[in-house]
């Protein structure tokens, strides 16, 4: 217990809050342990001044004997020493006792508190049935006691005397008395606190807002605040602490700044004394006492500060929880105490910031391991890291400094100089003294030799690196592999050292670091000069001379060591492969003629554009170019492929990002795809089975990215490259480059037809090769050897038909040669005769399509052949020639038997059809032509349009018969029709009298003309008429020889008159005219004009029954009552039968008569298959009508005719040949309706209205 003897505050986590206890020491010593436990077991919330947000805290205490020598003295701020609370304790019940002696103690405790003004003070007054039983004749109620004791010190603060009951004692009212005083205590000690903090809190503001005054000292203001800083981290509040170590290390972090901008401070003069320990930071103990005392003094310099502020920083975060933390802040610590120290210009020995920085990195390093397991270190190494490779770094340094690095080993200099920074580290410290691993003995180690510098520099390197390519950093790995390497290099060891430049130059070359690749590069040089790699070493001169960022002199020295390995005799040295990236770019490939495209023999040239990058002229001895040549079978042997050959460009440009334009950009992910297409032809008749797409680079791309090989780009160390030996080449011999774009021509062979594709480039410079092993994008030309080819097409569309039109016949030589008396075999037909012509000319033209030469061409016709005499036309040219056709409009006539071609296969007429593009009917001629270069005949399709459309009509009035004749032009010209004719062929008595006044009429596009003619006739009229229209057309502004015939011909049935149907209106009854709203009379009259001109089965009847139907499509009458029903109608002349209807106008005016219509009814006792009557036109054409006889209909509803086949029954019925009754209609002519156009006048009904009107 701490209440028997004052000890010196020793600061460290561990303290409590002072209270005082004076009284009864012996009531106080029983009741402690008790105290000490349960104070702080409730939280009790803290709420703070300046808005800061409240926190719960438990509270404990560290109760001291009552002295006044531990009341604070006047200026005295320190918080620690503080007593916050002070208690007197009594368990006095006697009056007599307390008048005597405890009052008068109790006096004097009081008196000296308020002498020194701490109003913060309690009085227990312990209540025990002991004490009662003692004193029990003397004693006053406990009560009286608490309330004398009140009167004489709590006049106003009563709460300030608190009685204990029984503590002793396990009851519910000790318990209860206890949680009373407890509570009591927690809440004036948080009141106490909180009160006292503030004040110092102001105090301590008040002594930061002087530090612009003369005198104010940092580091009497380092200790107030830190005191803060132990009150918080002694009440636990570790985040509190922390933070005001942060203000002090910003606020020291700005006077710094502060000067090295020009605005100093008297005591930073302190901080700028030399250095003269550099032992690094100590972060084993919570408190390092002696650079305390070392800043308390004011003799601290600038890295004892910084490792004390920062050892106080590091044990708060422990305390936290956040170890990493402590990792990422030593670091800043590291780097910015450099920093500060050349801004204070502070005098520091060579090396000796190297030692600190390496010693501290080790330190924070086993502070971190000695609070973490291996499974959190190694999952937080992202975290550490970088301590590692700070460390590396500082011990590269050092060994550098002391000789440790070079292949002689350390002088006698660099040994003093040693001894020197060994000396400053001091003696190890006794937290360190026995262990084995100590920063302190690594590094006196690692400076002892040679041999032991290399041995922990190399474990902290591969450590650095294992850590960096673990959490996926590898630009840092690779940049400490490059530190490593120049390590090696000093060694002497480049064996060692290329292969971590060149894992650091692949990072910098997918970046695109430009400086740090030259840099590297140069580096590899002289690793690969040194180790004898001459290919490589030739390659990487030859990326260093092309390289931009080396001086003129160094990428002239590069090119130079090229030049003079090559040319070096062939007993001295043997081939090298070069990349040509690193060479020469390929800007362009042009060809010419541009097409790529010629005709075996021709000559074809390829002209390259190459950008040197050298620095100099280079003498090429050799260019050279493979070629990959694929026989193309269907250019040699297929009919069609001139027409669909494949084009080639014929200019290439190659874009700078891919293998064969050079420089690559650095996020080129990897080579192009080099894609080529694959045929599959059949063996036997070379026909197309499949087609597909191969990828010709898959080796590139499917390589693994993380393998040992460096990537194939002209800005990383390329592999060997080879150039594969062609069947073909494309070769030029001694040319120079010089410095920028050069162009270079090829002569390209074309002997064999084919597809011809450049696949790689050379250039030979004495033992040096430079190769492009790919040429992207792919580079072909195709040589084809074409079959001749005939083709024939329209001069102009479309071809009419009826009127000449011009035939385009185009040959195509390819590799046959026409000699003179080679013709053309053309079968005639009679549906489209070639015309004759003695002008026909035709026109050689070469492949440039350049006229070279005209003639007259010998045609020669017979009754089914027509030869044409070709002129001589080179291989390779074209003959143009036309021939005038006449394609025969047909008339509809019996068409003859079928011709045969001249190759024997059966010619077909020529049939018409609909064409969906255009209104005009379509018809394809067909044509035979025997070329002389193939054993099989060419069929030849031509479509003809006829312009025409053409319909006939029959007209009647009463006997009288017309005939009408349309007329339309579909086409798009206009036609001039003459010499309008029409013909019967069959009766010579038929006169057909022209009712056309015109000779010629103009037939314009898309208007129609129409004829009309009277049909004459002397006995009887026939049923039957055969006509033929025939007429002469030509185009408009034409010759009257232009003239061509045009026929149609058509055929009329059943045109004699049988009836004759009048109609008559009659108004109702004492009225002159119809009115409209009233009943009116139609009367029907139906009159047979003719006998059948067949005799009948003298059983059969001799009537027809004929059925009427009365209809008003136009709604202006309505008829009433029955408007259909059946007649039966004698099959004799003049029969006569009137039917009477009612009708109801409902409008006035002149109104057209209801329609009559008038349809033969054949019944269903009629058998299934009725031979038709003389009169009948259309078989099985029928009404849906009731299954039963329709003569007892006279007063069913009206029955409408549906103009359609309907049958009465289930289509079961039909199926099974049950008759049903049906409607025939007549031929048109057949019925001739006098009522068709008649009018009838209708009146309003008669009605009186009543207008007003208002005049003004």
């Amino acid at each position: 217990m701490e209440c028997q003897e004052e000890k010196p505050i020793i600061y460290t986590m561990e303290n409590k809050p002072i209270v005082t206890c004076a009284g009864d020491q012996g009531l106080f010593t029983s009741l402690y342990t008790s105290l000490a436990q349960q104070l702080p077991r409730e939280p009790m919330e803290w709420r703070r001044t300046y808005g800061r947000a409240p926190k719960m805290i438990h509270l404990e205490a560290n109760f001291v004997q009552f002295k006044e020598e531990l009341l604070p003295k006047e200026g005295n701020k320190a918080l620690l020493t503080f007593p916050f609370l002070h208690i007197y304790w009594t368990d006095c019940c006697d009056t007599e006792a307390y008048k005597s002696s405890v009052k008068e103690d109790m006096m004097r405790w009081h008196n000296s508190l308020r002498a020194h003004s701490s109003p913060d003070w309690v009085i227990i007054v312990v209540e025990t049935n002991d004490t009662k039983k003692k004193n029990k004749t003397n004693i006053l109620p406990r009560s009286s006691i608490v309330d004398k004791i009140r009167s004489d010190f709590c006049n106003k603060q009563n709460d300030r005397c608190v009685v204990l009951s029984d503590p002793l004692k396990d009851s519910s009212r000790s318990q209860e008395s206890w949680n009373s005083l407890l509570l009591k205590l927690r809440t004036l000690l948080l009141m106490s606190f909180t009160k006292n903090l503030g004040h110092f809190e102001d105090d301590m503001r008040t002594l930061r807002e002087k530090r612009t005054q003369p005198g104010w000292s940092f580091c009497e203001y380092f200790m107030v605040q830190e005191e803060l800083a132990f009150v918080f981290e002694m009440l636990q509040q570790f985040e509190d602490a922390l933070v005001q170590y942060d203000e002090l290390d910003a606020l020291f972090t700005q006077y710094v700044l502060n000067f090295g901008a020009g605005d100093t401070a008297n005591w930073l003069g302190s901080f700028c004394a030399p250095v003269q320990n550099w032992s690094g930071l100590l972060l084993r103990r919570p408190i390092d006492m002696e650079k305390r005392d070392g800043i308390q003094r004011g003799e601290a310099s600038l890295l004892d500060l910084r490792s004390y502020l920062f050892s106080r920083q590091c044990t708060l975060l422990i305390f936290l929880q956040r170890p990493w933390e402590v990792t990422q802040r030593a670091l800043e610590l590291l780097h910015n105490c450099v920093q500060e120290l050349r801004l204070l210009e502070v005098s520091v020995l060579e090396g000796a910031l190297d030692c600190w920085v390496f010693l501290s990195c080790l330190e924070v390093l086993h502070r971190i391991e000695g609070c973490c397991d291996q499974a959190q270190l190694a999952a937080n190494c992202s975290h550490t890291v970088g301590l590692w490779a700070y460390a590396t770094d500082k011990l590269k340094s050092l060994g550098e400094l002391c000789g440790l690095v070079s292949e002689k080993g350390p002088t006698s200099e660099d040994l003093n100089r040693t001894v020197d920074l060994l000396a400053g580290l001091g003696d190890e410290r006794p937290e360190t003294v026995h262990s084995l691993q100590s920063p302190y003995k690594k590094l006196k180690e690692a400076l002892s030799s040679v041999e032991a510098f290399e041995r922990h520099y190399l474990e902290l390197s591969h450590a650095a690196m294992e850590m960096y390519t673990a959490i996926g950093r590898l630009r840092s790995a690779r940049l400490v592999g490059k530190s490593l390497a120049e390590f090696y290099m000093r060694k002497g060891e480049p064996e060692n050292a290329e292969t971590f430049l060149r894992e650091a130059l692949k990072s910098y070359v997918s970046e695109g670091w430009s400086l740090p690749v030259t840099h590297t590069r140069k580096q590899i040089a002289e690793c690969q000069k040194l180790l004898g790699k001459t290919e490589d070493y030739l390659q990487t001169s030859a990326l260093l001379a092309g390289d931009v960022n080396l001086t003129t002199e160094e990428r002239k020295h590069f090119c130079q060591e090229i030049l003079t390995f090559a040319a070096k005799s062939g007993e001295e040295s043997h081939k090298v492969t070069l990349s040509m990236s690193v060479f020469a770019q390929l800007l362009r490939l042009q060809f010419h003629p541009a097409t790529a495209s010629v005709h075996s023999g021709a000559k074809l040239q390829v002209e390259l554009t190459l950008r040197s990058l050298m620095p100099k002229s280079v003498h090429i001895q050799q260019v050279a170019a493979s070629i990959h040549f694929d026989v193309d079978h269907g250019g040699t042997h297929g009919r069609s492929k001139g027409a669909q050959r494949q084009t080639h460009p014929g200019t290439v440009e190659f874009n700078q990002g891919n293998s064969s334009g050079g420089h690559p950009s650095s996020s080129s992910a990897g080579p192009a795809l080099e894609l080529d297409e694959m045929h599959d032809r059949s063996p036997s008749d070379n026909s197309l089975n499949s087609a597909g797409v191969v990828c010709k680079n898959t080796h590139l791309l499917l390589r693994l990215h993380e393998s040992n090989s460096p990537t194939d780009t002209p800005n990383c160390l390329s592999p060997p490259v080879t150039m594969t030996e062609g069947a073909q080449m494309l070769k030029v011999q001694d040319t120079t480059l010089e410095p920028g774009d050069n162009s270079i021509i090829f002569t390209a062979p074309s002997d064999q037809p084919g597809t011809y594709t450049l696949r790689q480039l050379c250039a030979t410079v004495g033992q040096v090769q430079f190769v492009l092993p790919h040429i992207y994008p792919s580079v072909q030309y195709e040589v084809y050897s074409q079959e001749p080819q005939l083709t024939v097409e329209p001069l102009s569309e479309p071809l009419l038909a009826g009127l000449p039109q011009l035939v385009k016949f185009t040959l195509l030589t390819g590799h046959y040669t026409v000699k003179k008396g080679v013709a053309l075999q053309l079968s005639n037909t009679d549906t489209m005769p070639i015309l004759p012509s003695t002008s026909c000319i035709a026109r050689i033209s070469n492949p440039a399509a350049e006229l070279v030469g005209e003639s007259v061409l010998s045609i020669q016709s017979s009754e089914k052949v027509t030869s044409i005499s070709l002129p001589p036309t080179p291989p390779y040219h074209t003959l143009e020639f036309q021939l005038e056709v006449l394609c025969i409009i047909p008339s509809g006539s019996d068409r003859a038997a079928n011709e045969r071609l001249t190759n024997g296969e059966v010619r077909h007429r020529p049939r018409s059809y609909s064409h969906p593009d255009t209104p005009m009917t379509a018809i394809d001629q067909r044509m035979s032509i025997d070329c002389p270069w193939s054993i099989y005949s060419t069929l030849l399709a031509l479509t003809f349009y006829i312009p025409f459309k053409t319909k006939h009509s029959l007209l009647s009035a009463d006997n009288r018969k017309y005939i009408q004749v349309c007329v339309q032009n579909v086409s798009d010209v206009n036609f001039m029709l003459a010499e309008v004719n029409l013909t019967e062929k069959q009766h010579a008595s038929l006169e057909l009298q022209s009712l056309n006044t015109k000779t010629q009429q103009l037939l314009c596009s898309k208007h129609s003309v129409f004829c009309l003619w009277e049909v004459r006739w002397k006995d009887d009229l026939p049923s039957c008429l055969q006509c033929v229209f025939s007429a002469n057309f030509s185009l408009l502004n034409q010759e009257s020889s232009a003239f061509k015939p045009f026929h149609y011909q058509f055929q009329l049935e059943r045109v004699t008159t049988l009836y004759s149907v009048k109609a008559e209106i009659l108004p109702p009854a004492g009225e002159q005219h119809c009115r409209s709203g009233f009943l009116c009379g139609l009367e029907v009259c139906i009159t047979r004009l003719t006998e059948p001109a067949e005799e009948t089965d003298t059983d059969g009847p001799r009537t027809i029954k004929l059925m009427y139907e009365v209809a008003d499509s136009s709604s202006n009458w309505a008829v009433c009552g029955k408007s259909s029903g059946l007649v039966s109608m004698p099959l004799k002349a003049n029969a006569t039968h009137k039917v009477q209807i009612e009708v109801m106008p409902l409008f006035a005016g002149h109104l057209p008569f209801p329609k009559i219509k008038v349809s033969k009814y054949l019944p269903h006792t009629a058998a299934v298959a009725i031979q038709p009557d003389p009169d009948s036109c259309v078989e099985n054409d029928s009404l849906s009508l009731l299954d039963k006889t329709l003569d007892d209909q006279a007063d069913t509803a009206s029955i409408r005719s549906r103009g359609s086949v309907h049958s009465v029954g289930s289509g079961d019925q039909q199926q099974k040949g049950v008759a049903m009754p049906r409607l025939e209609p007549f031929c048109p002519g057949q019925v001739f309706n006098h009522s068709y156009a008649q009018q009838v006048l209708v009146l309003p009904t008669t009605d009186d209205h009543i207008m007003e009107v208002n005049a003004t």
